[in-house]
């Protein structure tokens, strides 16, 4: 994102957090999960509609032009948290039409998560989507089904409630709908990113083990406590068993990645051969 887009995303993320900090404690929770329930839908009408979608991030259009025209699509169809967030979005300017949309996306996920968050779901929700990302991952079968765009999205849609309803929260399965729904890329990789936006939210690393063999708990939690320290804030480990590895684990925490299995560390020795 260029900077109009920058500046206009963080407007629309501060109109969302007023809002819903006006909301009184015990409907807070509820509004935020309205909110990214209703951004979700805009921007399903957004996607479909390239020229609407142009329109409300037109530059060349006066802000009270682009808000007239978001009231007219959907004055009186959302609530007033949702309404807020779109006349922030929509009152500034985007470098691309696609940006409005992809911040609305993130908007709306955010939202959910402070639902989540309020519910002391927020844990759950992060360890959900790492999991069914990796299940996702690990079969091949199911990645093409969710991948495949020749299919009616209401086919993929329907699978997916197969797959998570009753199993996840609503929440849960509400961010991985809309992510797989709106797929750009692997389906696996849409996931890692919402599980990774959920640890964001709370302020958290994410270090991706794979090992070679089963970790015990009081292993995980030395793990934390050790990538805690060297990064100096909480961390949240997933791991996943990798026989290939051999022996040892591989971290990776953002960009950064130690190799410490077996595989690696024949990798490094036939390169030095070499």
């Amino acid at each position: 994102m260029y900077a109009a887009s920058r500046e206009a995303l963080s407007e629309a993320r501060s109109a969302l957090g007023s809002a819903l900090d006006s909301v009184s404690a015990g409907d807070a929770t509820a509004t935020a999960a309205q909110t990214g329930a209703e951004l979700f839908s805009i921007v399903s009408i957004l996607d479909a509609q390239r020229p609407l979608r142009n329109a409300l991030a037109d530059s060349s259009a006066s802000p009270a032009a682009r808000t007239a025209l978001a009231d007219k699509l959907f004055g009186g169809k959302v609530g007033e948290a949702t309404q807020s967030v779109l006349h922030a979005a929509v009152g500034r300017s985007w470098s691309a039409g696609r940006d409005l949309t992809d911040s609305l996306v993130l908007v709306a996920q955010e939202s959910l998560l402070r639902a989540a968050d309020d519910q002391d779901e927020l844990d759950t929700v992060e360890d959900e989507l790492f999991r069914f990302g990796r299940i996702v991952a690990g079969n091949p079968a199911l990645e093409q089904a969710l991948s495949d765009r020749s299919k009616p999205a209401s086919a993929v849609q329907e699978l997916l409630s197969t797959l998570l309803h009753g199993k996840v929260t609503a929440i849960t399965e509400a961010l991985a709908k809309q992510a797989i729904g709106r797929l750009r890329g692997a389906p696996a990789d849409s996931l890692d990113a919402l599980s990774h936006l959920a640890a964001d939210w709370r302020q958290k690393a994410v270090a991706l083990v794979r090992s070679a063999t089963e970790l015990t708990t009081e292993q995980i939690d030395r793990l934390g406590a050790t990538l805690e320290r060297v990064y100096g804030k909480p961390v949240t480990v997933h791991v996943e068993i990798d026989r290939e590895l051999l022996s040892g684990l591989v971290i990776r925490v953002g960009d950064e990645v130690i190799d410490g299995s077996g595989a690696g560390r024949l990798a490094a020795l036939r390169k030095t051969l070499k």
